[in-house]
């Protein structure tokens, strides 16, 4: 597993909350940040703190170089062909927002097709909704096997040539389910539609690589990923980026205006308009530095070892159900569960008064609690700095919960 010390590096884990040292297990959520990327953001505002791509002065060049450094850094993690094709949003949501409302909204016909899961976020269901509505379009759902995963062959039912757009996540921030992406889409392009991946729950646990996915767009957030909040990514092809229209307006973005008219900026520029997360984009490019010097094969297997282990305790819980795949290679690094005749919330409350931090309630997943057939799930996620002895707490604390509600 990856050394210990790493922990040493995430400040926040020395605090103490319910007179209990801090086991923190919603990393699926938010993570928590290393010193260096606190130190990045920080030196950003000591030192060079200015507006970009505007003045001529040496703070304005020096912002400049740091924020372009930063695009340059995440094309080089996702292995796109160009920082063109690397565009700075608000987040995940935001990036599936802007596909939607320009790629959706200038492509997608009435009587067209549009195909989600079950498993999908409510960021990959609410902008395909409203497209969907707008445009007249079939909006279609790809079921899911009993153990929470994706069949091809149920796939190649549902996509057909009517299908405009296939929109689905990596790995699902609930099941767990870590998606054949690389096939799904292969089957979008034979029949002419574009593939658009939320890798939230991806892109901070495994190695990116969208010229080997080959899909069209690929979003993702840099606060799930030790990256600061407020920062997130849109990657898509060169190509189809240069023929959608922005859908946000004002400075930066424009390359002429006139009084009754405007032209646009060439990209990245053109779907970035006004001041830019400047401070976000340094921080998310040390943190992908700093995952990367750590290497996302041993994070991936780190978080195997641990989900595993996990797995193994908590099935020994009598009454405790878990939901997703049962082996930890078709999972990301997360547990969602439900222990018998207890809600999540007051589990949670519970767990917390031992300095245990999980997730409970829908997840922004309602549909796919509809599909488990519950209201609200647990969910402990685990990330590069927690151990062994962080899910011995967790069951540990299970147990007391469960004796606690007399079960």
């Amino acid at each position: 597993m990856i050394n210990e010390t790493i922990r040493q590096d995430f400040p926040i884990l020395k605090e103490i909350v319910n007179e209990h040292p801090v086991v923190y297990l919603d990393s699926a959520a938010t993570s928590q940040k290393p010193q260096v990327v606190i130190d990045a953001i920080s030196r950003y505002y000591e030192t060079s703190n200015s507006n970009v791509h505007r003045g001529v002065h040496t703070l304005g060049n020096l912002a400049t170089e740091a924020y372009e450094g930063a695009r340059e850094t995440v094309r080089r993690f996702l292995n796109a062909n160009s920082t063109k094709e690397v565009i700075f949003t608000r987040g995940t949501t935001a990036s599936l927002n802007l596909v939607a409302q320009s790629y959706g909204y200038a492509n997608v016909e009435e009587g067209d097709e549009i195909v989600i899961t079950y498993m999908e976020h409510h960021s990959n269901i609410i902008p395909w909704q409203q497209l969907a509505r707008a445009k007249k379009a079939t909006l279609k759902y790809i079921d899911l096997t009993p153990e929470g995963t994706i069949d091809l062959e149920e796939v190649k039912r549902v996509v057909t040539p009517k299908t405009k757009i296939v929109a689905m996540t990596m790995a699902s921030n609930v099941l767990g389910t870590i998606n054949p992406i690389e096939e799904v889409t292969n089957i979008a392009h034979a029949n002419g539609a574009v593939m658009v991946v939320d890798a939230a729950q991806g892109a901070p646990h495994m190695k990116m690589d969208v010229q080997s996915l080959d899909c069209d767009f690929l979003a993702f957030s840099g606060h799930k990923m030790a990256g600061p909040t407020g920062i997130g990514v849109l990657y898509g092809k060169q190509s189809l980026l240069e023929e959608m229209e922005p859908v946000e307006f004002g400075g930066e973005m424009i390359d002429f205006v006139g009084l009754y008219e405007s032209t646009w900026a060439d990209l990245p520029a053109k779907f970035e308009g006004g001041t830019p997360i400047i401070a976000g984009a340094v921080g998310l490019g040390a943190a992908i530095d700093y995952l990367e010097n750590i290497g996302f094969d041993a994070i991936a297997q780190h978080e195997r070892e641990l989900v595993q282990y996990a797995l193994d305790e908590m099935q020994k819980i009598e009454g405790l159900e878990i939901y997703g795949p049962k082996e930890a290679e078709k999972r990301a690094g997360l547990v969602t569960f439900n222990l018998k005749e207890v809600h999540p919330h007051d589990l949670a409350t519970v767990l917390d008064m031992s300095g245990i931090a999980i997730r409970a309630g829908h997840h922004c997943a309602q549909p796919l609690m509809k599909w488990l057939d519950v209201s609200a799930t647990a969910r402990a996620s685990f990330y590069i700095y927690n151990t062994k002895e962080d899910v011995d707490r967790l069951v540990e604390g299970l147990r007391m919960a469960k004796e606690y509600f007399g079960e």
